[in-house]
């Protein structure tokens, strides 16, 4: 029995800590703005460059400024939030070094880290596998509220798709039917939750964070992700986003 304990309690530890980093994302998810209206236009790019910045305790968000705003620009901040907070627990421990690497400034797909969060395709998992963040999956009998999600509208990946990137909130019934509960930045209205058929969602990869230390290696990132950087001008699968991202 005793034997059968220390196998187990790894196990137990890693899935407490993933629960308490879901739990983390959920509190940054709540204290964002409402509303603000949603666009993908010049000003929503610098709006979201303006609520970020450097000061002594690391990186401080100002998620006020970042309006209007588009739903990667929203996840990205409520990920920026959720270090920031772990920062602030002793979780984790980042330099000012690699806190401005973390800053929202203008990237191409697949260039640096924010980049590659709002690169068409499969960004954020992508950016989750290369660095050791967490697990991704597509299985929503797995997925819990606070896993960051893309959701894909249809089966394109790459330059022909629909996507979105949103913190999932779960599954509900409503008279037999399974919606799917988000908070993002949404069409018309801007930040909030959503909910809508699960029906009307044909693809969907959760990233879980699970080490969010591994982020102080951002550094060992190659600058540019190939990968996601030829999603803007080709179309591509989801088999080859799930294997890109090492999702079983």
């Amino acid at each position: 029995m005793v034997k059968r304990l220390l196998i187990l309690l790894p196990i137990l530890t890693l899935a407490l800590r993933a629960a308490d980093f879901n739990d983390v994302v959920l509190q940054a998810t709540a204290a964002m703005p409402s509303g603000g209206g949603y666009s993908v236009s010049t000003s929503a790019h610098e709006a979201l460059s303006s609520a970020a910045r450097i000061d002594l305790s690391g990186l401080r968000i100002l998620a006020n400024r970042a309006v209007p705003s588009y739903c990667s620009g929203a996840t990205y901040l409520v990920f920026l939030k959720t270090l920031g907070e772990l920062q602030k627990r002793g979780t984790i421990r980042l330099d000012r070094t690699t806190w401005a690497g973390l800053l929202p400034r203008k990237a191409a797909d697949g260039e640096g880290v924010w980049g590659r969060w709002n690169a068409n395709g499969p960004g954020t998992p992508r950016l989750f596998y290369e660095l050791g963040l967490g697990r991704n999956f597509s299985d929503f009998r797995e997925a819990r509220p606070g896993d960051f999600m893309k959701i894909f509208w249809t089966d394109e990946v790459g330059c022909a798709e629909r996507g979105h990137s949103v913190v999932f909130l779960g599954v509900e019934n409503r008279d037999g039917e399974e919606w799917v509960r988000f908070w993002s930045s949404n069409k018309p209205n801007g930040y909030g939750e959503k909910s809508v058929p699960r029906t009307k969602i044909a693809r969907a990869i959760f990233s879980r964070l699970e080490h969010p230390e591994k982020i102080s290696e951002i550094r060992a990132l190659p600058p540019k992700d190939p990968y996601l950087a030829g999603l803007l001008s080709k179309r591509s699968s989801f088999a080859e986003a799930a294997r890109m991202c090492a999702i079983r």
